[in-house]
């Protein structure tokens, strides 16, 4: 096995994304130039190669450069091996059976949310999910209040193309300055709704589970039959009460503070 000095590259590349998740979003590469004290035509070699691999994603428009896909899949990953699972099942356990409706647990993978832990009442509605399954993120109420905590250069990172805006059942965001709209709405009210966007008669109410910096690490959402064909915008700010403790409770958790008796000011 070499050391890492025979491997200066892959360190000095693991160093730029260490730069990257710290920042809040995208940057110049004259910041990673700086930061890192690199020449500068080492530090744009390093992002050619990180963008090829899916682990930085440039936005030419703006000259600047963020986390790419494969860097969240890694996210995701990591967090399925920390007590995540552990931490969040008896959660939605105790959620599902103060709401009667089925909960999950999700994560950002690319631009997908994935449920990592799923929890069912006795009595089930149809509903076909699944831990493992992955949904596009502008879809899901878990995976929207998500991208409401990332800058807006990441959420165009993520869903960079059109093609990425994909409809189930004619319902959602069509493009990106729609669902910024929509994600400006969700944020200032705490929590993102989605009434059919992803199964017909069935609506979601969704929060994300932040860590101290306030990045969305995870999010929790509660799924239930709503059969509405025009359009009613119900907010249920009842249910997403009781889902934002959850959420909190959750992130305490995972950071090891104490639990919080009531979720904070602006979630």
């Amino acid at each position: 096995m070499g050391t890492s000095g025979k491997v200066p590259a892959l360190r000095r590349g693991l160093d730029i994304l260490g730069v990257l998740a710290g920042h809040a979003g995208p940057v110049p590469a004259d910041v990673l130039v700086r930061e890192l004290r690199l020449p500068r035509s080492t530090t744009y070699h390093l992002l050619a190669e990180l963008v090829a691999a899916g682990y930085v994603t440039h936005l030419p428009e703006e000259h600047r450069y963020g986390l790419g896909a494969a860097a969240f899949e890694l996210g995701a990953a990591s967090l399925r091996h920390l007590p995540l699972r552990r931490l969040g099942d008896p959660l939605l356990r105790r959620l599902v059976d103060e709401v009667g409706a089925t909960a999950h647990l999700g994560v950002l993978h690319g631009g997908e949310a994935r449920y990592v832990v799923k929890q069912r009442p006795a009595r089930p509605q149809t509903l076909v999910t699944a831990v493992g399954v992955r949904l596009p993120a502008q879809l899901t109420a878990s995976g929207r209040s998500m991208l409401a905590r990332l800058p807006a250069a990441q959420v165009r990172a993520l869903l960079p193309g059109q093609e990425r805006f994909v409809l189930r059942t004619g319902r959602g965001p069509r493009d990106l300055p729609g669902l910024r709209r929509v994600l400006a709405v969700e944020r200032r009210r705490g929590w993102s709704v989605e009434d059919g966007h992803v199964t017909a008669g069935f609506a979601s109410v969704g929060c994300p589970v932040l860590d101290r910096s306030g990045w969305p690490v995870a999010a929790i959402s509660v799924t239930f039959r709503h059969h509405c064909p025009d359009g009613c915008e119900r907010t249920w700010p009842d249910l997403a009460a009781q889902v934002r403790r959850a959420a909190a409770e959750l992130a305490a958790r995972l950071d090891g503070r104490p639990v919080p008796r009531k979720p904070p000011e602006g979630w």
